[in-house]
């Protein structure tokens, strides 16, 4: 489990990696491949592995990690029991997004596999656990109500279900899902944002937000392609999800397109954070620091790379301090 660059969590977890989707804009396709070490000993794999993978079967399972190699199936689907405990070893709670290399919920991962995943949630329930799938369906199989009641849980943990979208076509499919919440990332074509953004309540008929969170992103990458999204298309979204009052996160990848301090709220209340929790070990370097006139962080060269990210911490909080 790792700090993650993905906007919206604190961590990324990955106890199962690869995907048989195929998306062509797949950024952990691309990471898997270029840290992966399968393709080089492809020629070593029997004739049955060889037909297992071709035939989209094929399922890895490491009890063990391998050393300096965190792909050795590049990016078939591969569960990484000895990643189970990882939460509990995290103490302090944390959003952590499960499966930013895989989707958890395709087809073809086993439920038990899942199940042995929701587990090591229960046993560290101080965290907040965020999944994304583009098979919302699947939920419905594996861990839901008896009733039709979009009501997913996991014993009490706090949990957001969540589906990826990318068009118009798999909004439908989210909507019609038990999903708490939509990533709207890559953004591939304008939404119909009067059709998936709300829904009648059961009982008093009430038209309701449909959604608790909508995330909006643009394709990474270079590929031949590419599609960027157009501001009109963002700004549709935005404006229907603040009639609903339904919080947005914008991507930093929105950043070129929108143009203006990009909108990035949560489902939940953001607790302010001090320096010492997120520099616990900088408190010697801080005091050097703010006791420097020039402020150049120089008076502490001993970790100069904690000191960087100290004054920047520093020049955000008091620029937070300075909008309020």
């Amino acid at each position: 489990m790792n700090k993650t660059k993905i906007d919206w969590a604190d961590m990324s977890w990955n106890p199962v990696t690869g995907c048989y989707h195929e998306c062509p804009y797949c950024y952990a396709r691309r990471i898997a491949r270029r840290f992966g070490t399968l393709e080089k000993n492809r020629s070593l794999c029997s004739d049955d592995i060889k037909k297992a993978i071709a035939e989209k079967h094929f399922l890895a399972i490491l009890n063990g990690r391998f050393p300096g190699e965190p792909y050795p199936y590049d990016f078939l689907p591969t569960f990484h029991r000895y990643r189970l405990d990882k939460p509990k070893e995290t103490k302090k709670p944390q959003n952590i997004f499960i499966g930013s290399m895989a989707d958890l919920f395709g087809e073809w991962v086993p439920d038990e596999w899942i199940q042995e995943v929701f587990n090591a949630c229960v046993a560290a329930p101080q965290h907040t656990y965020i999944f994304l799938t583009k098979n919302p369906d699947r939920y419905w199989q594996v861990n839901s109500d008896d009733d039709d009641t979009k009501s997913l849980n996991i014993y009490g943990v706090p949990v957001l279900f969540g589906a990826s979208t990318t068009n118009n076509e798999q909004l439908r499919k989210a909507y019609k899902s038990p999903v708490h919440w939509i990533s709207v990332e890559p953004l591939h074509e304008e939404l119909n944002t009067e059709e998936c953004f709300s829904e009648t309540r059961r009982g008093d008929d009430a038209e309701v937000p449909r959604w608790s969170w909508v995330v909006i992103g643009a394709e990474t990458g270079d590929r031949e392609g590419k599609i960027v999204p157009q501001r009109k298309w963002i700004e549709a979204i935005v404006e229907t999800c603040r009639y609903w009052e339904i919080p947005v996160f914008m991507k930093k990848n929105l950043a070129d397109i929108w143009r203006e301090p990009l909108i990035q709220e949560y489902p939940w209340e953001e607790e302010e954070t001090t320096f010492d929790e997120e520099f616990p070990k900088m408190e010697e370097y801080k005091k050097a620091i703010d006791g420097c006139e020039c402020d150049c962080g120089h008076c502490s060269v001993q970790c100069p790379d904690v000191i960087q990210e100290y004054l920047a911490w520093k020049k955000r909080v008091e620029g937070e301090k300075e909008c309020s």
